[in-house]
């Protein structure tokens, strides 16, 4: 009888211990899955954390670029038109900071701001002339051929189909020189293009050689 009595009391001493380590009745598993959804972060809220980066650069926030996130692949695609490379490569940089590991799309176009002749001061003209002698190019004593000098390299670095760094521009008179470079005949009349779409031109004379 004694025995028998032990081992109910024993029998209900485990019951009690066994039921301290059930899970709480008041926790589901969906309360659980809500925990772990709350903790990942959605596609706006990436999204939201790259425009924040932006906006915090006068530069960036005036150009407006479009962010799309997927954030179950990790990655952005960042749209829109900045005015130099130098732009472009911050705002790949910024988003790229905004989330670990994220890959960038970076769909940017470059296209330089143009300057107006009567914002174009003779303080950028001497820049201008500085600059291209630099690079052993001549530019007229002119503000008009600075002007049209510093509008021309602008256009050359943000177009992808002409190498800029290898492309010599002279100014004189509002006629324009081309001299360097080029690895295919396209580039060689991409280059003049632009050169003869630019205001205040008079004529271009192409002396590019074709190397490719």
């Amino acid at each position: 009888m004694k025995k028998s009595f032990l081992a109910l009391v024993l029998l209900s001493a485990i019951s009690v211990v066994l039921a301290g380590c059930e899970m709480d009745p008041t926790k589901s598993p969906s309360d659980t899955s809500k925990t772990e959804t709350k903790s990942k972060i959605t596609d706006t809220d990436l999204e939201n954390a790259i425009k924040n980066k932006f906006n915090d650069d006068a530069q960036l926030k005036a150009a407006n670029l479009g962010v799309d996130a997927n954030i179950d692949r990790n990655e952005v695609t960042i749209s829109g038109t900045v005015g130099s490379q130098a732009l472009r490569t911050r705002a790949v940089e910024l988003a790229r900071s905004a989330h670990s590991g994220v890959v960038v799309n970076d769909k940017i176009d470059v296209t330089p701001r143009e300057i107006s002749r009567a914002d174009y001061t003779e303080e950028k003209a001497r820049e201008a002339r500085a600059k291209a002698k630099e690079r052993g190019e001549t530019v007229g004593a002119s503000l008009d051929d600075a002007w049209i000098h510093t509008k021309i390299v602008a256009k050359l670095i943000g177009n992808p189909d002409t190498p800029q760094r290898k492309i010599n521009v002279d100014v004189n008179n509002n006629i324009v020189t081309l001299r360097g470079t080029v690895a295919t005949a396209a580039e060689k009349a991409e280059a003049e293009q632009v050169a003869k779409s630019t205001e205040g031109v008079k004529r271009v004379v192409n002396q590019l050689r074709v190397t490719g």
